[in-house]
């Protein structure tokens, strides 16, 4: 009889990523991808023809689930059309209506409380509003409210519009601790009442596509992460991408009033608090411009110098920032000098700087209740030899390093070979292989500097 296989998609800003799994234990046999268009805003058909275009792979699978980029706003009209191209969450446009929403309702302790989070210009309600004042026809055509990953379940065979607990906790209009719907701030939005998907449970079957396979309840991006990396208690994943992300899985709902970090929900019925920054990967690839080395000779030249860079300190809010919310800031480079002022020591304050930046949003989490046991680097930034190699002494644990795989994927094809289980846990599949580092002492000195020059720089 032949062996059970499972695919994963992870539909993002930039592409579609599928992976083929055996059931059983994970192990891919097989991935395919598909590009997205470019922009902050997309008609979900792009989603549906760059799926089309990997779909030989998934018609090979007996279960299928779908993890997206969470908080893009699908909204459709009676007939189920999209009335626009979806806002994805690094459309920054509604910054002024994420601020008035949160004066007219409740305050941040107030959002926090209900909501888990406090919202920014990426969540789903925010974009709500900034559609019913500046599109009001729009607005007043929507009917249904979806998430990228609602969307495509349902395209693909869902029995009717579904989500899951970890994308809903992103829209700003459903509670992670109550497990319910908050109609009245999507009212308050939108301008009116519209229907929202079903919150299915973790690993439920909700539909079969038309090759009869089964599908799973899909997820948002983070969450499909957690679940591919199996998290356990302690484990702290930093993701450095384009943005930078810390999160963790926890037993009981965050509610930060002051919105450093967003209390979601995961996709197995337990919580998902998590801290983003806007400025990661990049600050690598900028620093690497300013010094005329690739990114393979930035990582020699930062390990070439001292820890502390001779004295240079980077604040790496190159594009602005998110963690700490600080729209109008720039980067600031502080300390320098004609004897300090060496590639070597640019190129070991810029990796000082995004470490220092990311362990802050690991300093959230604990504040949160989370206690780092260790933390797991993922993203394309993490491939850096010299982050990996100064990250144990800047974050203060241990870290562990997962060899490169498509995460996401892995934890939507994890959820489909749940659903197609119908076990009351996910698989149990195996770790991925990863590679272990440590430090003898801790980079106290570092971190002071750069926190010294984060709380005194002006926002310029």
């Amino acid at each position: 009889m032949p062996e059970s296989l499972v695919a994963g998609v992870d539909s993002s800003t930039q592409s579609t990523k599928v992976v083929l799994c055996r059931a059983a234990d994970g192990a891919v046999v097989a991935a395919a991808s598909a590009p997205h268009p470019d922009g902050t805003e997309c008609h979900p058909g792009h989603w549906w023809s760059a799926l089309s275009q990997v779909r030989d792979l998934l018609e090979r699978a007996d279960a299928v689930a779908v993890a997206a980029q969470q908080h893009g706003m699908v909204a459709l009209d009676g007939a189920g059309e999209p009335v626009r191209p979806a806002l994805l969450w690094n459309d920054t446009r509604s910054a002024p209506q994420a601020r008035a929403l949160v004066e007219e309702l409740g305050g941040a302790e107030g959002w926090a409380a209900r909501t888990g989070s406090v919202p920014l210009a990426s969540f789903t309600v925010t974009k709500l509003r900034w559609m019913a004042e500046h599109e009001p026809d729009r607005a007043r055509r929507t009917e249904q409210v979806m998430l990228p990953h609602d969307w495509l379940t349902l395209r693909l065979g869902a029995s009717e519009p579904v989500t899951d607990r970890g994308d809903a906790s992103g829209t700003g209009y459903w509670s992670p601790a109550t497990g319910a719907y908050l109609p009245d701030l999507l009212r308050a939005a939108l301008g009116h009442d519209a229907g929202t998907p079903r919150v299915a449970a973790p690993g439920e079957r909700v539909g079969e596509t038309d090759w009869g396979a089964a599908l799973g309840p899909g997820t948002g991006d983070n969450m499909g992460a957690a679940l591919g990396l199996g998290l356990g208690p302690g484990d702290v994943v930093v993701s450095i991408g384009t943005s930078g992300t810390a999160f963790a899985v926890a037993g009981e709902p965050a509610a930060d009033a002051s919105g450093l970090v967003a209390g979601f929900a995961d996709a197995t019925g337990r919580f998902l608090p998590l801290v983003c920054t806007l400025n990661a990967a990049r600050i690598l690839s900028a620093a690497a411009a300013m010094t005329g080395a690739s990114l393979e000779e930035l990582s020699a030249l930062a390990l070439a110098a001292e820890p502390g860079a001779g004295g240079l300190t980077l604040l790496p809010y190159l594009d602005g920032e998110r963690t700490p919310d600080r729209p109008g800031a720039s980067g600031v480079l502080a300390g320098l000098t004609t004897s300090n002022a060496t590639r070597e020591n640019l190129a070991r304050a810029a990796v000082e700087a995004l470490l220092c930046s990311l362990a802050d949003a690991v300093d959230h989490l604990a504040a949160q209740g989370v206690r780092p046991r260790r933390v797991l680097l993922i993203g394309g930034g993490a491939r850096a030899g010299a982050v990996r190699a100064l990250a144990p002494a800047i974050f203060g644990t241990p870290v562990t390093v997962p060899e490169p795989a498509e995460y996401v994927a892995l934890g939507a094809a994890r959820q489909a070979a749940w659903a197609l289980a119908g076990t009351p846990e996910p698989p149990a599949w195996p770790a991925p292989p990863a590679t272990e580092h440590t430090a003898d002492r801790t980079d106290a000195g570092v971190r002071a500097r750069y926190a010294a020059l984060r709380d005194t720089a002006p926002e310029i």
